[in-house]
This record gives C-alpha cells, structure tokens and sequence, in this order.
C-alpha cells in the first residue's frame, strides 16, 4: 500500500536513469532496458530446490497438466509461459534458438530435445493455460547444498532471472537455511528479503510414509514458520505433496474406478500389500486389478498415495469428483497456491521492482563509473522510504514476535499490513462485498486506533515504530477509497 509515488514508477525511473549513465556501455543499456521490459511482464516465480527435491512435479501440479520435466533438459532452465498454442523452442549456448517437437498427450505434452543437453542454457515452453496467465514458472537445475565462498551459483542465477522464489526442500535443513542466506548479501536483499516461500516437498513422504504423514508435514511447517532464521528468509512454509496434488487435479474416471476397487478390500489386508512397491506389484490381491493399472496408479500416486486415496473412499469420498477434491486439500496444494496468490502474485508489482532495483544495484557496484555513486544512493533511498518493503519488514519482525505486542494486535498488525492478502477487504477483515462506505469507515477506525499506539510514551520506541507503518498502510487505504478504488 503505498502513499505517494508508488515502487515500481520509482524503480522504472531509476532504471532510466540508469540508461542514461550507461548510454555508452551497449551491454549494460541491453540488461538495463530488459529490466525495463520485465515491469510489464508476467510475474516471474522460480522453482527451486535441491536435488530429488520434487521441483517438476510441484511445476506439473501449479498448472494442473503434465508438461515438466523437459526429457533431458538437465541443467537448463525451463521456462513455462502462456501461448496460444503448445511450443517449445531451446536456446543453446552461442548457436541460433531451435524449435523443438512437441508432442501432446491427453494429459499434458512431452517435449525432447534430441541432442545433449550440455550446451543448452534455455528452453522455453508456451503452454495455454489460466495458470500461467499472470506468472511464468521457471523449472530450475539443482541448487546445489554447498555454499562456495558465499556463492551458490544457480542460486545466483535464479534471484537474478526470477522475481519469487519456491524454494523446496524436505526438511529445511541447515544446508538448505545457509543457501538462501547467501542470496541476502546485497543492500536490497537486505532490505526486502522476503520473496521466498519455502515449501516442506513430498510431503507424503514424512513420518515414513504413515497414513498421517501430511499432518505431520503441516505440523512440521507451522513449527519452520515460527522458527526466526526461517522465518527471516521466507514469506511462509508450506507442506505440500506435489504428486498427491498433481494426482488429484489429475483424476480420472478409470484412476477412480481401480482406487474403488482396491478401496474393497480391508485396509489391513490391502495395507499389507502396499508395503512396497514390488509387494503390490507382484501380490496376489482379492480383488481383480491388471498388472499394468497397479503399475500406472503407482506411477501417478506412488504407494503412500494409493493406501490414502483407497482410504478416502471407504471414507465417504466415493466418486471422482470428492475424491479429486480431496486429495487435493490433503496434499497441501491448495494451500501452496493461495499463498502464492496471497505472497507473490498480489504483490506482483512489488516484487517485480525489486528485481529491478537489485539489477541496477548489481550492474552499479560491478561496473562502476562517473555518476554511480549517486545512483547508489537513489536505490539506497528507494530501500529505506518505500512503504511496500516497510511493510514486508514488519511482517518479519510480527513473525518474529520482536515486537513485543501481543497476539490479537499482532494478528491486526499483520492483517491490515496485507499479511493476510493485499485487497482492502482483505487488509481490514471485511467481507469482499462490502460497500466503500464500510471499508472508509473501518480504515478510519484502524487509522486512529493505530496512530494512538504510534504516538503511546508507554511503548518501546520498535512498536511504535512498528505503529507508524500500521498507519501508512490505513492512510493508503483511505487514499485508495477516495480515489475510487477498491
């Protein structure tokens, strides 16, 4: 929420100013009008992770169809983008961009590059689809677990290429914690690092493949959410099952029909054989089910997904539909998407001019020239006076619970700073048809309230600090309804 000039028209003028600096320097004018370009394109959110971390299929259950991961495509970043029509085109290092086969299934499309892949840096898919409408997800190698001199390298280039991060990781390990530490080393990571969510994959896979092992998982990231250095690098932590969820999205008649017929046998008896892999392969069940359709549920849900969906039957969900839904909620995806619309997608504008500023920030202190230092000093004072990345450094602090306030205000804090999703109806907990005089009227109360505790003689100088931004985001607010919005 923003009062004044608002982040990005501050970032794209600085850009040009920029330009202006570099106007002799061609490769620096490129990169810096390319920035220019990104203000008005799709949001950018790169999938990120360790190795065997589940990137491809939490990108396949964002869009709902298969289409990632590009056969052979190691090493390359695979750009998933709208088009009109299925497309693929690879861009390899020093050779002209070549138009690659795509092939379309029933379910999604294959796409093989047909040579090796090491000289390829890029490949682009369009795909049409509502998800990819407003973002490109970005199918990233292996970030890998060591951290060289402070440096991560694809890491470098995914904070580089990309405006939001899902970093995903089993367990949030230390390895995981120290690799996005070293992305922070830059006034504006620094300055507003939060436009990460961490996201606890295969979830299904916690507590060692048990019944309630998304439970656990969720429990699990409650625990990393409130854990402060976690917390300090990550807008949110969510446990989701990118095979579960795709599974679910994906459900089809003749799935729901052998999930049915396995759902008859008792779940001791059918337990038994789901031991393994090779056991429910192999095993003689009491029901007729062909090799091949066990190999292709195992497959689409592995093991862990198969006991939970024939479980869910017996429990009431006996039809395509609730079992699809279902399956869905259980896996975490639902709630990994609202966070992304929630995180990234409503504060879109904001994290793409911060990617901006970051480049300008970058290209000034490695190339320097007459003049740089002033423009470093105009992203310094970018950072410090825009209420966006106040805002998201109060929810840190919120998290945190550094500021001492206690947890009804905390919770109000965080909700009128846009915690809770951006919409004015959603920053002053209103019901979305709520009319411009009811907003007015509860901004106005919060407004007050606020700047009665900023101005509190009683109050550590942090939360009325903390109250101050409270206040701007209500005075954007009354702004925002006196100009029409909503």
């Amino acid at each position: 929420m923003t009062v004044g000039l608002r982040l990005d028209e501050a970032a794209w003028g600085l850009l040009h100013q920029a330009i202006d600096l570099y106007q002799d320097n061609a490769r620096a004018v490129g990169q810096l009008r390319h920035q220019v370009a990104r203000l008005e394109q799709p949001l950018r959110i790169a999938v990120a992770g360790p190795w065997r971390s589940g990137k491809s299929t939490v990108v396949n259950a964002l869009m709902g169809e298969e289409v990632a991961p590009v056969e052979r495509a190691d090493g390359a970043f695979t750009w998933y983008e709208d088009g009109a029509e299925p497309r693929a085109t690879a861009y390899p290092a020093g050779q002209p961009p070549q138009e690659l086969t795509v092939v379309k299934s029933a379910t999604g499309l294959r796409v093989d590059l047909g040579w090796g892949t090491g000289d390829v840096r890029d490949i682009v898919v369009q795909w049409p689809t509502r998800a990819l409408r407003q973002v490109t997800l970005i199918d990233t190698p292996a970030v890998g677990g060591s951290v060289e001199q402070g440096r991560v390298p694809v890491l470098e280039r995914v904070l580089r290429d990309s405006d939001a991060v899902l970093y995903l990781t089993r367990d949030a390990r230390d390895s995981d914690l120290r690799v996005l530490e070293s992305g922070r080393d830059s006034a504006v990571g620094q300055a507003a690092p939060i436009n990460v969510i961490m996201v606890l994959s295969r979830a299904d896979e916690t507590g060692g493949g048990r019944i309630d092992g998304l439970l656990t998982a969720r429990q699990l990231a409650r625990r990393h959410y409130r854990d402060p250095r976690v917390s300090a690098l990550s807008v949110n932590v969510v446990a989701c099952s990118g095979m579960i969820g795709l599974a679910g999205r994906m459900l089809g008649e003749s799935d729901f029909a052998a999930l049915a017929t396995l759902a008859q046998v008792p779940r001791a008896e059918l337990d038994a054989h789901l031991i393994s892999a090779d056991r429910f392969l192999a095993g003689e069940l009491p029901v007729r089910l062909e090799t091949e359709v066990r190999a292709a549920l195992l497959d689409r849900f592995g093991v862990f997904g198969v006991r939970l969906a024939a479980t869910l039957v017996r429990s009431g969900f006996d039809s395509r539909v609730k079992l699809s839904a279902e399956l869905i909620r259980r896996s975490g995806l639902t709630e990994l998407r609202e966070s992304v619309t929630r995180c990234f997608i409503d504060r879109g504008d904001t994290l793409k001019a911060r990617s901006a500023l970051a480049a300008v920030e970058t290209l000034l202190r490695a190339e320097p020239t007459r003049g740089s230092d002033e423009l470093v000093g105009a992203v310094e004072r970018i950072l410090a006076g825009a209420h966006e990345f106040r805002e998201l450094r109060l929810l840190v602090a919120l998290r945190n619970a550094r500021l001492g306030f206690d947890a009804e205000l905390a919770a109000e804090a965080q909700r009128l700073i846009g915690g809770n999703g951006v919409g004015l109806a959603a920053r002053l907990g209103v019901e979305h048809e709520a009319t411009a005089q009811r907003l007015w009227e509860v901004a106005a109360d919060a407004q007050w309230r606020w700047r009665d505790r900023s101005e509190d003689p009683l109050l550590s100088l942090a939360q009325r600090r903390g109250a101050q931004v409270v206040v701007r985001s209500c005075e954007g607010m009354i702004a925002e309804l006196v100009a029409g919005g909503r």
